[in-house]
């Protein structure tokens, strides 16, 4: 029986195990998704010229998904500097991505994936209980894509306070 509800998908579907998840070594999913200007974002017009962090968060203007908004941007021209652009990506659509932006500064570039698709590649949603319902959430989670698109590191559930930091010394020894 299909699910009806668009809000709470079967949970078959839903479900990552760690052997689903990418590994170190593999070639990262594609993705083309809008930024917070609208601007439409495309993994195989960077490769080739940048190594890539995608950093996915939960949800805009929180206070760890902000914490950790903040700190890539405070080190956005570290990141350049190694030839790296960051993406933070969330399903938060493009409105709420230019606010979030826009009250608290920052440098990063926030992508949109507001049907979950391109979390659902990266093997970054899981079901959790919130307010008795049972819902998909991004687990926060780090990708690290050198020039030719794939993946050196794979960093599922990470703490946002000092991510920013080590991910940048990852980016370092590549």
């Amino acid at each position: 029986m299909a699910n009806l509800n668009p809000v709470i998908p079967d949970t078959h579907r839903a479900r990552r195990k760690a052997s689903d998840r990418l590994r170190q070594g593999v070639r990262a999913p594609a993705f083309e998704l809008p930024d917070a200007d609208l601007n439409l974002i495309c993994f195989k017009e960077l490769c080739g010229h940048s190594k890539l962090v995608l950093y996915f968060y939960p949800r805009d203007d929180t206070p760890c998904c902000t914490a950790e908004a903040l700190e890539f941007s405070e080190l956005e021209m570290d990141f350049r500097e190694c030839g790296t652009l960051v993406f933070g990506v969330s399903r938060d659509d493009c409105m709420v991505h230019g606010a979030f932006r826009d009250k608290h500064g920052l440098a990063v570039q926030l992508l949109s994936d507001v049907e979950g698709d391109v979390c659902r590649r990266y093997g970054v949603l899981e079901m959790k209980e919130y307010e008795g319902r049972r819902r998909e959430c991004i687990r926060r989670s780090t990708f690290v894509i050198d020039r030719k698109g794939v993946v050196r590191h794979a960093l599922y559930g990470v703490s946002p306070r000092g991510h920013a930091a080590e991910v940048l010394q990852l980016i370092k020894e590549i």
